[in-house]
């Protein structure tokens, strides 16, 4: 077999093969770290029906706040919930 002569843009190549791998390996690092609720057996999933106005102001107010949706109905239920106890 003969070898592939180099081109002038091996290193380029090479480079951004590299920084792939890099960025690959550290994303893997951070999902490994943090466990999805769809993993973790303390969480439930459920369906719930909103008016679609609702739901894209719920995703907004989300977005905005740099929060899940999930995170943001769970507070209101817990706090529902509390305020039944009191």
């Amino acid at each position: 077999m003969s070898k592939k002569p180099s081109s002038r843009f091996d290193d380029l190549f090479s480079a951004a093969r590299n920084k792939t791998q890099e960025t690959a390996s550290e994303s893997t690092t951070a999902k490994e770290t943090k466990k999805s609720k769809s993993r973790d057996p303390d969480y439930v999933r459920t369906t719930i029906y909103l008016p679609k106005r609702l739901h894209q102001q719920l995703k907004v107010a989300a977005v905005q706040g740099d929060r899940d949706m999930s995170e943001i109905i769970e507070g209101l239920v817990d706090a529902w919930v509390q305020s039944l106890d009191a």
